[in-house]
C-alpha cells in the first residue's frame, strides 16, 4: 500500500507525543510517500515547537537531520506538480468539506499519486472519502 503521510504523522515520528507509537505502528509495510510539502510542513512544526520550548534548541537540529536522513532511505520524496494548485483550489471551494489550504493541498496530492492518506487530523481524515482519498 502506498501511505502519503502528513506533517501530523512526520512530527509524531520524530517527536515523542502521544500518536508517536500509533505513527510508528501505521507506516510497518507500506510504501511511504512525504511531498515537499509536508517536509515544510515538518520543518515549520518543529521551528514552532522549538520557539515555544516543546523541543530543545540544541535537539531541533538533530530532529531536521534525522528526518532528511529518514526521507532519504526509506521514503519517497514527492515534488508538488502544477495540477496540484487547481485541485486545491477545487477542494477548498467545496464548502461542504470546510478545509483549509493545506489540508486540501495534502488530499490534493495523495489523491493525485493515488496513495492513502495517514494523517492525525480528524477533518482532513473525514474529508478524504468525499474527494476519493482513502484514509489509513
Amino acid at each position: 500500500m502506498n501511505l502519503y503521510l502528513d506533517a501530523s504523522v512526520l512530527v509524531a515520528m520524530f517527536v515523542q507525543e502521544a500518536d508517536s507509537l500509533r505513527a510508528r505502528q501505521g507506516i510497518i509495510g507500506a510504501t511511504l510517500l512525504v511531498s515537499d510539502f509536508a517536509a515544510a510542513e515538518f520543518s515549520s512544526a518543529i521551528s514552532r515547537r522549538t520557539r515555544i520550548g516543546e523541543v530543545l534548541s540544541t535537539d531541533a537540529p538533530q530532529i531536521l537531520s534525522a528526518f532528511d536522513i529518514w526521507t532519504t532511505q526509506c521514503t519517497t520524496r514527492v515534488a508538488l506538480t502544477p495540477s496540484d494548485g487547481p485541485t486545491t483550489i477545487a477542494c477548498v471551494r467545496r464548502l461542504d468539506l470546510a478545509l483549509r489550504s493545506p489540508d486540501a493541498l495534502h488530499l490534493a496530492i495523495a489523491h493525485r499519486l493515488g496513495a492513502t492518506l495517514f494523517s492525525f487530523d480528524a477533518k482532513m481524515n473525514a474529508a478524504a472519502p468525499a474527494l476519493g482519498v482513502a484514509v489509513a
